[in-house]
């Protein structure tokens, strides 16, 4: 794995887990010489992933809408950030400069950034493993619905699977390497 796609909060939450995750998360990264693709931002779980990397040495690219440079205030000290246009623009870019994908936690925008490679995956729009950290059962009940969207005959069980689960952060890591060990 040379780059991973990161998805996560720019908040920190109010459980400190997911931020302890999130930087166990960057200094794994680094250690393994894996270079961050996530959002630019310099707050939350995103900027605390970003800079536990940046801590171990690895390399961290940002990109960035200019729009939310100013509101989510764009981390400064990346090795590398792009900006770009659109939020779409964004979610491109982030994909292409990676092979593979973890979401932490998050929001809104944590959700939608998901829940479109999933759609991309399902269309072959992107080809990389989507993997989601469940951390404190936070993904639990997101993870019934895309049962029960199967259940129900909306959601294609061979689709489900694209979505891989895992509870640590050494998991997930295993969880890309073995998807592209199994190519």
């Amino acid at each position: 794995m040379q780059s991973i796609v990161v998805y996560c909060a720019s908040s920190l939450g109010t459980n400190p887990i997911y931020n302890e995750v999130a930087i166990e998360l960057g200094q794994k990264m680094a250690a393994r010489n894996i270079r961050l693709i996530y959002g630019g931002g310099g707050f939350g779980l995103m900027g605390n992933v970003a800079n536990a990397v940046l801590q171990g040495s690895g390399e961290v690219t940002g990109v960035i809408p200019n729009f939310l440079a100013d509101l989510e205030v764009a981390h400064t000290t990346l090795t590398e950030i792009h900006f770009v246009e659109t939020m779409h623009e964004r979610k491109f870019k982030m994909v292409q400069l990676a092979k593979g994908v973890i979401t932490l936690p998050g929001g809104y925008g944590t959700l939608d950034e998901l829940f479109e490679i999933l759609a991309w995956r399902q269309l072959k729009l992107y080809d990389g493993p989507v993997v989601v950290i469940n951390i404190n059962g936070f993904y639990d009940l997101m993870l019934q619905q895309l049962d029960r969207m199967v259940a129900d005959g909306f959601l294609k069980a061979e689709n489900r699977k694209l979505l891989l689960v895992a509870s640590s952060v050494d998991e997930a890591l295993r969880l890309l390497s073995d998807f592209w060990e199994s190519l």
